[in-house]
């Protein structure tokens, strides 16, 4: 059998166990070991004899995965970014961001949805967990609309959906990953992120504007916040902007020049300042060590789903499966902007069943090669290009477009996390609840996916400015 037949029957056999549910990662670990073992024993002829050197090899290459590119310098990033986001919480920052937020806009139609949208970009501009996200506002917003008379299952949508913008804005947790998968610049990527992921806070916005104009017993409006008691909301969420904009310069230094440090550097500097500020807001023991347990955990979790797949990703390496991908993509008679978005429709069907950084570790090291020969390679100049853009600009524009898919995944069902995670976290709702409330946000991801197919400057613009 050659090699590519037995990377599609391990890919085959790979996606039936997680839909039979076992986790990505063990299920990733598992194909990718087995795989390995079936190539290195067809090299030796299936020769029963030889069985045993064949699993050496194969474990002895499976073992080198996990210090090897889990020791990334860039991985570091993950912790002091997820880091960032519960010392905020347990600091307060986040309802101080969602109070000054209510008092800025809620007067409009369906205002204390709208503020929570935008508290949650800002909280998400300091924590990269989509998740988190959707825990901390479900116990802080929803009991606010329901107070109101908010729809309970609109004010569940808003926050799930809310969530999702962890993804996108920087620091971004997925956005680190896919760098490193597809060996892309850390900080290009992070600022690439910033512009669509406000975007797709706006959009979020105007739709629940449009929904509370509609439906007029959806999100009554809140007023009555005088401009001094508006004024005097903000400095509580100024630690945020000084954490955000540290992260900037560090990553890109906007006042001409070098930048002033690395990501990793930023992220640990940001997570610095947030416990010093967390100190002074009275941060007890107890909530520091469950800051840092929380972050060991979710980190573990995400390291543990690098690991498993990329032993199998590994393995695509041997089979030479992402080379017969490309070939077969690039042989379509289709236009590469087709190919593109029926891409893009795929990883919708797929995040119905897979988890957001799970979903894009296993196809990536497929598809990535596919898009960027789309484009005409990696060193393609833009104007020799399908997509008008260099490969480096190629590679950062399918890497949003592939992370904003990934946000909606989070609210799709089966699987959509931030719907259980919303209804986990309020025992008065049920997924189904939560599911219903966020069907409205599928149209406004729907519209921003395809703006920022449309209009790749909207993406490209920041990392442009970064050379």
């Amino acid at each position: 059998m050659e090699p590519i037949e037995i990377g599609l029957w391990v890919t085959g056999g790979l996606l039936v166990m997680v839909v039979l549910g076992m986790r990505v990662a063990f299920a990733a670990g598992l194909a990718g070991l087995a795989g390995l073992i079936w190539i290195f024993w067809a090299k030796f002829g299936y020769d029963p004899g030889r069985f045993g050197k064949a699993l050496t090899i194969a474990v002895k290459t499976a073992g080198q995965v996990p210090h090897s590119k889990v020791s990334s310098q860039a991985l570091s990033l993950i912790p002091t970014f997820i880091l960032i986001g519960y010392l905020a919480y347990y600091a307060g920052l986040t309802r101080a961001l969602f109070e000054a937020a209510k008092r800025w806009v809620a007067w409009l139609p369906g205002g204390l949805a709208v503020s929570t949208v935008f508290a949650t970009a800002g909280f998400a501009a300091v924590s990269g967990a989509s998740v988190a996200t959707s825990a901390v506002f479900a116990r802080i917003a929803i009991p606010e609309m329901l107070e109101i008379g908010y729809d309970k299952r609109f004010a569940a949508g808003v926050v799930a959906a809310g969530g999702t913008l962890a993804s996108l804005i920087p620091p971004s947790a997925i956005l680190v990953i896919y760098a490193i998968i597809v060996e892309q610049d850390v900080g290009k990527l992070l600022l690439a992120g910033f512009i669509p992921g406000a975007f797709s806070a706006v959009v979020y916005g105007l739709l629940i504007v449009g929904i509370a104009v509609i439906f007029k017993t959806v999100g009554p409006p809140v007023k009555g916040f005088t401009w001094g008691q508006r004024f005097a909301a903000l400095p509580g969420a100024l630690p945020i902007v000084l954490v955000v904009l540290i992260i900037i310069c560090f990553v890109y230094n906007p006042f001409g020049g070098d930048a002033w440090g690395t990501p990793t550097e930023g992220g640990a500097i940001g997570a610095f300042i947030v416990f010093l500020y967390a100190l002074k807001e009275g941060m007890k023991w107890g909530e520091l060590k469950s800051a840092l347990l929380e972050t060991a955990k979710l980190t573990v979790m995400i390291f543990t789903i690098i690991w498993g797949v990329l032993i199998y990703v590994r393995f695509l390496g041997f089979a030479d499966l992402p080379g017969a991908f490309s070939d077969w993509i690039t042989s379509l008679e289709m236009s590469p902007m087709l190919i593109l978005i029926c891409i893009l429709l795929a990883y919708a069907v797929l995040g119905m069943f897979m988890d957001a950084i799970g979903m894009l570790l296993l196809t990536l090291p497929v598809v990535y090669p596919a898009v960027m020969a789309l484009n005409g390679g990696e060193s393609v100049a833009a104007v020799d290009s399908a997509f008008g853009m260099s490969g480096t600009m190629c590679a950062i524009w399918f890497g949003i477009l592939v992370v904003k898919m990934a946000e909606f995944c989070l609210i799709t069902p089966p699987i959509g996390l931030n719907c259980f995670v919303v209804a986990g976290v309020r025992p008065d709702l049920s997924v189904q609840d939560v599911f219903r409330g966020v069907t409205p946000f599928f149209i406004a991801d729907a519209v921003t996916i395809a703006l920022l197919v449309a209009f790749p400057g909207i993406v490209l613009y920041l990392p442009s400015l970064a050379g």
